[in-house]
């Protein structure tokens, strides 16, 4: 990074510079917890002599203890593609109006988690719901360790309410669907065979006004073997959105064989996931009470907004890492 050329590629320079954050993350607390360790030796020995520094031993272990645990926590994220930045999309399902508010909802809440903690977003595609919400949107979340963190969240996302768009104040039930793709660059190798894909181009849809293209500068890859389709329309040039859109093909790809190489370690350990109805991940209640719990880990907060608002997101997050790999046993969920 000092060498006076490092900034003449900018796209080289900003991934040296996430990879030197990733690191950071791991290699920072590492070193704080050795030389804090051999401080607190020292401690000891003074408490002995003097019992008023007692208070402030056991204050330092618990310090320790905290930050064991996240290193621990980040050891789990040791898959090929976890340090890397997450392409994360959203799609309206089951429940009209209320699911595109639902999806709506979920981008900012994931948005929220993303600014807490420094990572950079970028809007790759979004398409307005006539009536309230979206129908569908992607971001790419960049910072240390995105999508080690955000790939459990992939699947299903209930959300029980009393429906705002209901004028008979019913509750409402709505689904909106979580993809979670590696955000992987040039260097990885991902076999697709311009062939396979088919390319469409429309006019980019939006609010309205000035911000509509007028051209067809939209793109839509499909991936024929596998029917992967991604799309891309956020920016007002053609090749930009068909370079971001290839991207965005080669991650779901890379995060396909991902999902294969996991189901046939699920299969050899019998811990498949279950499918179907009632396989949401995770339950979002508002009424007629307030709780967030997840289907998998058995993961619960009682607080909704707080959840939504990104600030206790992290800990189901966490939840799931442990239950990946075995820290703690999968639970049948019983929410209505």
């Amino acid at each position: 990074m000092s060498a006076p050329d490092f900034w003449d590629h900018s796209d080289a320079a900003q991934k040296v510079i996430m990879e030197l954050k990733s690191l950071k993350a791991v290699v920072g607390p590492m070193d704080d917890l050795v030389q804090s360790v051999e401080d607190l030796e020292a401690l000891f020995e003074m408490a002995e002599e003097d019992e008023s520094i007692v208070g402030e031993v056991r204050s330092e272990i618990d310090r320790l203890e905290k930050v064991l645990e996240d290193l621990e926590l980040k050891a789990l994220l040791s898959g090929p593609n976890d340090g890397a930045g997450a392409i994360l999309s959203i799609y309206a399902r089951d429940g009209g109006t209320d699911a595109n508010d639902w999806a709506e909802m979920l981008l900012r809440m994931y948005s929220a988690w993303a600014v807490a903690h420094e990572y950079k977003i970028e809007l790759l595609d979004r398409q307005e719901n006539e009536e309230a919400g979206i129908n569908r949107a992607s971001i790419a979340i960049r910072g240390p360790m995105a999508y080690g963190y955000l790939k459990g969240e992939e699947g299903d996302h209930r959300l029980v309410r009393i429906s705002p768009f209901n004028s008979e104040g019913k509750r409402q039930t709505s689904f909106a669907a979580v993809s979670v793709a590696p955000e992987i660059d040039d260097s990885f190798e991902v076999d697709v065979q311009k062939k396979d894909v088919r390319e469409d181009t429309f006019r980019a849809s939006g609010a309205g006004g000035q911000h509509v293209n007028k051209t067809d500068s939209a793109i839509r890859l499909t991936h024929i073997p596998t029917n992967t389709v991604v799309q891309c329309q956020n920016q007002r040039s053609q090749h930009q959105n068909r370079d971001t859109a290839w991207k965005m093909l080669r991650a779901k790809l890379a995060r396909l064989e991902e999902e294969r190489r996991e189901a046939e370690d699920a299969k050899k350990y019998e811990t498949q996931a279950r499918t179907g109805f009632g396989s949401q991940i995770r339950n979002y209640f508002l009424h007629p009470d307030q709780r967030v719990k997840d289907s998998r880990t058995g993961h619960y907060v009682g607080n909704f907004e707080s959840v939504l608002d990104g600030s206790e997101l992290q800990g189901f997050f966490e939840a799931f890492l442990r239950l990946k790999a075995g820290k703690t046993q999968a639970v049948a969920d019983d929410d209505d």
